[in-house]
C-alpha cells in the first residue's frame, strides 16, 4: 500500500491544528438558534413527508394544502403572496392537488376573474393528517413552557418574520383561526 504524503501548505487546506481557537469558545447565540432551527424544523417535517411521499406529494403541496385548509375561498392571488412563489410553481402543485381531488377551485363571487380555492373532504382530511404531528409536537414543545416563556417564543418568530410583513402574518392567522369549523365561519 503505498504511503499517503499530505502537505496542507501546498494544499491550502486546513488541519485540525489549524482550527481558530476562537470557534472554541463561547457560541455565538445566533450560529445556534440557526442550528436549533435547523434541526427543529428537520423533525417538524419529517412525519408529514412521510405521508406527503405515500400519496406522491412534497412540501410544496403540503404549503398550498395547509393554506389552502386554513382559508377557504382564499384568492390564488392571496395564495401566491403567502407563499412567496411564482404562478408557475404555484399552478404545477395547484394543478396537481385539484386534478387529484385535494382541492377545488372556483370563480370569484365578488369578481369573476379572481379564482378562489377550496379544500374537498379528502384535501381536509389529508391536511389534517399532515398537521396532526406537528400540532402533537409543538404541543409537546409548548407544555414545556410557562405561559410567559411561550409569550416570548411566539414573539421571538415574529421577530423573525420580515418587518413589514408581520402585521399582516399575524392578521392572517387570526382571520383563519376565525374561520375553522366550529367557529360559526365555515
Amino acid at each position: 500500500m503505498a504511503d499517503i504524503i499530505y502537505d496542507r501548505e501546498k494544499s491550502g487546506t486546513r488541519g485540525v491544528d489549524d482550527v481558530r481557537e476562537d470557534r472554541l469558545a463561547e457560541p455565538d447565540p445566533a450560529i445556534e438558534l440557526i442550528e436549533l432551527m435547523f434541526f427543529a424544523y428537520r423533525d417538524f417535517t419529517s412525519d408529514p413527508d412521510e405521508i406527503l411521499r405515500a400519496d406522491g406529494f412534497g412540501r410544496a403541496h403540503h404549503r398550498v394544502l395547509h393554506f389552502v385548509h386554513r382559508n377557504p375561498g382564499i384568492r390564488v392571488a392571496d395564495l401566491l403572496d403567502i407563499l412567496k412563489i411564482t404562478k408557475q410553481s404555484l399552478g404545477r402543485v395547484l394543478r396537481q392537488l385539484i386534478d387529484d381531488g385535494y382541492v377545488i377551485q372556483r370563480t370569484g363571487t365578488a369578481d369573476r376573474r379572481e379564482r378562489q380555492l377550496f379544500a374537498t373532504t379528502i384535501g381536509d382530511e389529508l391536511a389534517e393528517r399532515l398537521s396532526t404531528p406537528q400540532r402533537e409536537r409543538v404541543s409537546r414543545a409548548a407544555l414545556s413552557l410557562a405561559p410567559e416563556r411561550l409569550a416570548a417564543a411566539r414573539a421571538f418568530l415574529i421577530g423573525l418574520i420580515d418587518e413589514g410583513e408581520r402585521d399582516k402574518v399575524v392578521a392572517r392567522i387570526v382571520k383563519s383561526r376565525a374561520k375553522k369549523p366550529g367557529n360559526g365561519a365555515r
